[in-house]
């Protein structure tokens, strides 16, 4: 029995209908706009999450208690809109917690290890199906990357570009390695193709990204490495602005930051993990490096592209932080010539060598030392949107409006600004100066169409 066919509307012709909805970083973004590829080319409709639909795919999140919380509540919201709809669930939760999943589902239920994801758009239209579906296996056994293409990327105007997948460097509070493998690198000609397809459809800026991104070539044969990887790609002429994940700071080099400042179609840009300040903690957490070198990093990284955007990620609440070990993170952030914080509070999961460390913090600490943090990252971004304000930047500007039926954009470091323009303007770069600010809302007026279609 062709099961698809029992949960259609009456009228035969219609097509299948796929909603597909995504948790967590930019890898599975990229990946979910991977299956809608396939299934765009396989003549099925995709519908909103919210809509019924005969299959539903939910790429889950696993690196906090809250994502996973949210990957629970969405499968427990596709089984009520459609409880005869194909439910297939994968990511990173389906892949270290697929106990979990069949514990909660009254339906049956695929699910698809990350190691799988290149075969999950076939195995989601099969014309059969049982109660238990499940394509999981060893993902730390993987050797390659999964095969990946995509050929659209609905409702935005930058493309992330996934060029690596898995890390190797286990830090103590991490669950990534376990959900993602061993890291792999996406070979150069592939990496290049993709970019191709991404430049061909039309994409002004691209994110190259990757569970860890600065590790990238060091798996392949012959190995190379991520700032090559950079010059083979600026090597291609395409008039593209590139923005880069996340990178660890002991990856950050001075041929990197050479590269950054003296290559026009790199956003000045940066986004580096911190997690803690303090040395204990950091050795704790088995971070390789001191509080003292990510200071000289970040340093570094100001005086080579001091209209840099350096975005910091850091953790408040670790298992054994006390008040001098949190107040050694707020000094050095302080210090520091950063200019946003992404903080979030410390959460235990499961399988993780820090889930059973001694000296589990309150949530209430975590919670009163995030927004600490928080409070520092305000005055951190107010103080950059100052820096920079009448000055001129070059803008992506983004499809839609904001409610006041302005356009909005970020500057190549990335400084999300409103301003007037004519809606033709979209996913065009056009010249912004930056002429007021609004607590965190900056405005700017449009002095017209870039005048060089590159980046």
């Amino acid at each position: 029995m062709d099961w698809n066919k029992k949960t259609r509307n009456n009228n035969p012709t219609q097509p299948r209908r796929v909603a597909i909805t995504t948790l967590g970083c930019k890898v599975n973004q990229y990946e979910s706009a991977a299956f809608s590829s396939e299934f765009t080319a396989a003549d099925l409709e995709l519908t909103p999450f919210t809509q019924p639909a005969d299959i539903y795919v939910i790429n889950t999140c696993a690196v906090t208690a809250k994502a996973a919380a949210q990957s629970r509540q969405l499968i427990r919201q596709a089984m009520r809109r459609n409880p005869a709809a194909r439910l297939v669930v994968t990511g990173c939760y389906a892949q270290v917690a697929s106990q979990e999943i069949l514990s909660l589902t009254t339906t049956p239920v695929c699910i698809v290890g990350n190691g799988n994801k290149h075969r999950l758009a076939a195995i989601a239209m099969r014309d059969s199906r049982c109660d238990l579906e499940m394509y999981t296996g060893d993902i730390g056994r993987r050797p390659e990357i999964c095969p990946l293409t995509v050929r659209r990327f609905q409702g935005r105007t930058r493309a992330y570009l996934k060029i690596q997948d898995g890390c190797n460097a286990f830090c103590t509070y991490c669950i990534v390695p376990y959900a993602r493998g061993r890291s792999r690198s996406l070979p150069l000609d592939r990496v290049l193709a993709q970019l191709a397809i991404f430049v061909e459809l039309g994409y002004k800026e691209i994110v190259l990204t990757g569970i860890h991104a600065g590790a990238y070539g060091r798996d392949l044969t012959p190995a190379t490495d991520f700032v090559e990887l950079l010059r083979l790609i600026l090597a291609c002429g395409h008039a593209v602005r590139y923005r880069l994940s996340s990178l660890e700071p002991t990856e950050i080099s001075p041929a990197l930051l050479d590269l950054m400042a003296t290559s026009p179609a790199l956003a000045p840009h940066l986004h580096i993990p911190l997690q803690s300040g303090d040395n204990t903690i950091l050795k704790s957490m088995n971070r390789r490096y001191t509080a003292e070198r990510f200071g000289e990093i970040v340093t570094a990284c100001a005086t080579a592209l001091p209209s840099a955007a350096i975005g910091i990620d850091v953790l408040a609440g670790f298992p054994g932080e006390n008040e001098r070990a949190f107040l050694n993170t707020m000094d050095l952030l302080t210090a520091l010539p950063v200019t946003s914080l992404h903080a979030f509070p410390y959460s235990r999961r499961p399988g993780t060598v820090a889930a059973a460390l001694p000296r589990q913090l309150p949530k209430q600490v975590k919670q009163e030392r995030v927004a600490r943090l928080r409070e520092l990252d305000h005055k951190k971004r107010t103080a950059f949107h100052g820096q920079n304000l009448d000055t001129t930047h070059r803008v992506l500007a983004e499809g839609g409006t904001t409610r006041s039926g302005l356009l909005r954009g970020f500057t190549e470091n990335y400084i999300p600004v409103c301003f007037q323009a004519p809606a033709h303007c979209a996913n065009q770069f056009v010249d912004v100066c930056i002429t007021r600010l609004d607590d965190l809302t900056v405005y700017g007026e449009m002095a017209g169409l870039a005048g060089r279609t590159g980046p």
